[in-house]
This record gives C-alpha cells, sequence and structure tokens, in this order.
C-alpha cells in the first residue's frame, strides 16, 4: 500500500512555479501517493495562518514561493515551532544572488506572469492562427502575416501553431486537386505566401499510419502513390504559377522548418520565444 503524502503549495501569486517544482521532486518517489493543494494568491496573515494550521492537522509538506520577507518568516516560524516540513523554494536563491552583485531584491509578487505587450501580442496571433487553420476563413489571408500551404501531411497545422508562438499571425491551406482555390489566396502578397511540400515514401508511410490509427486499411486512395503523386504535381504547379518559396518537411523538426520560415520571410524580429 501507497504511504500517502499531502502537499501544501503556497505562493502570492499564481503559485505555477512551486507546484512544478513539488510535482518534479515528488515525482522521484513513485511509491508514495501525493496529493497536491494549491493555495496562490495569499494576500494576508488570516488567510496564512488557516492554511498552516490546516498543514499541521493534516501532517502535510509546505512548500512556497512567498517572496515577502515578513510572510516569509511567519511560514517558516510557523512550520519550525509545530514540526511541519517546509521548503522555501526562492529566498535561499535571491538571498545567494544579493549577497553576490550587492544589490536588493525588489521583492515584487508575480513578476514571471505579468501581462505585457509582447503576451497579448502572442493572444492575438494565436486566436487568429486557430480561426484560420484548415482554410476556414479565406479572408483571412489577407489579413496573415504569413500563409503556408501545402497537401495533407505537410506540417501545416503545428507549423502555424508553432509560429503563432512567435507573434506571427499564420493562416494555412490544404491542398487538392479536387479542391479550388480560394479567390483571396491570388490577392495576398506573394512574399507572404510559403508552399510545402514532402517526399513521396515519407507521406505514404505518414499516410499509412494515419489509416490505421483510424482502424482503416493502410492501403487506401489516400495513401496510396499514384493519389500522393497527383497532390505533389498539383502543388508544385500552383507553387510555380504563385512564384512562392518551397520548402521540404521530410526530415526536418517543426523548430527547424520554422526558423528557415522566418529567415526566409525576414521574421526575425518578431518575438523570439
Amino acid at each position: 500500500m501507497k504511504q500517502k503524502l499531502d502537499v501544501f503549495v503556497l505562493s502570492d501569486g499564481v503559485g505555477e512555479t512551486a507546484l512544478r517544482v513539488a510535482k518534479a521532486a515528488f515525482i522521484q518517489f513513485p511509491e508514495m501517493d501525493t496529493t497536491y493543494t494549491k493555495y496562490p494568491f495569499i494576500k494576508n496573515d488570516i488567510q496564512l495562518k488557516n492554511i498552516l494550521h490546516m498543514a499541521k492537522d493534516q501532517h502535510a509538506v509546505v512548500l512556497h514561493t512567498i517572496v515577502s520577507e515578513e510572510t516569509c518568516e511567519v511560514i517558516n516560524q510557523y512550520c519550525q515551532n509545530n514540526g511541519i516540513v517546509y521548503y522555501d523554494i526562492l529566498n535561499p536563491i535571491i538571498g545567494t544572488f544579493a549577497q553576490m552583485i550587492k544589490q536588493k531584491p525588489i521583492r515584487k509578487k508575480g513578476l514571471m506572469h505579468e501581462l505585457d505587450k509582447d503576451y497579448f501580442d502572442m493572444i492575438s496571433a494565436m486566436e487568429f492562427t486557430v480561426s484560420n487553420d484548415d482554410g476556414q476563413n479565406p479572408k483571412g489571408f489577407l489579413e496573415a502575416d504569413l500563409v503556408l500551404l501545402g497537401i495533407s501531411r505537410t506540417s501545416k497545422t503545428p507549423l502555424s501553431l508553432y509560429l503563432a508562438n512567435k507573434n506571427i499571425k499564420v493562416a494555412n491551406l490544404p491542398l487538392s486537386p479536387v479542391t479550388g482555390i480560394p479567390d483571396e489566396l491570388w490577392e495576398v502578397d506573394k512574399k507572404k505566401i510559403i508552399g510545402l511540400t514532402n517526399d513521396m515514401n515519407v507521406l505514404r508511410k505518414i499516410r499509412s499510419q494515419r489509416m490505421i490509427a483510424y482502424g482503416l486499411s493502410a492501403n487506401t486512395t489516400y495513401s496510396g502513390e499514384d493519389e500522393i503523386q497527383k497532390e505533389l504535381d498539383y502543388s508544385n504547379e500552383l507553387y510555380e504559377k504563385l512564384g512562392c518559396p518551397v520548402i521540404n518537411v521530410a526530415d526536418r523538426s517543426i523548430e527547424e522548418t520554422a526558423a528557415i520560415i522566418m529567415e526566409k520571410l525576414n521574421f526575425n524580429d518578431y518575438r523570439q520565444g
């Protein structure tokens, strides 16, 4: 039977840092049945002492990322006086750095989570990209920073989301010989368009695996060589008409392909995350 352990995670901010540290530590003890309770945005001593009383009653371990020296002293002293195992995550590090650089910390809570312009730009780019995935909104092509084109299984969606995290608004369009091209695409600045392609063998393998995952036969029209070749020819002809750069994603990670795109289209001034 696993030994039970309650862990109280205290913070004067969101509390994610303390929770991650706690989980990273206790995951090393898989025989423990660990329960985490997070107490964020601790604002006053009454609230704090109620939490500490509960920790005492439940024999819980206390981890915290409180930056206020006064509040830290209350926690540490209470835990010491009542035999509670506790760990002050931030202050030993802050104290060491303060001595090293001969500066006094500002001790302002929540600095890691301040909602600055970059944050809002990234959220806006993500929302735009999700709304313009797989050609859902052709009018979005005209508002996008980047338009990605490609046949099925050329990494359009994961690339779009990765680039959106760099504050780049991306729209993507799946290409197929049996579907038309929206009129809006021809109005897009060609400098904003990237064509994606892939190798025949890679596409056959990926598409076959996709069919199997759906509980279907690996050998379908979708995964057949003739169909893939038609799609490749169709997309290559379109890329030639558009005069856009083409990137082969075979054997390339999302990060590598994204870096190539950002260099080609001079997106390197965008936020690097």
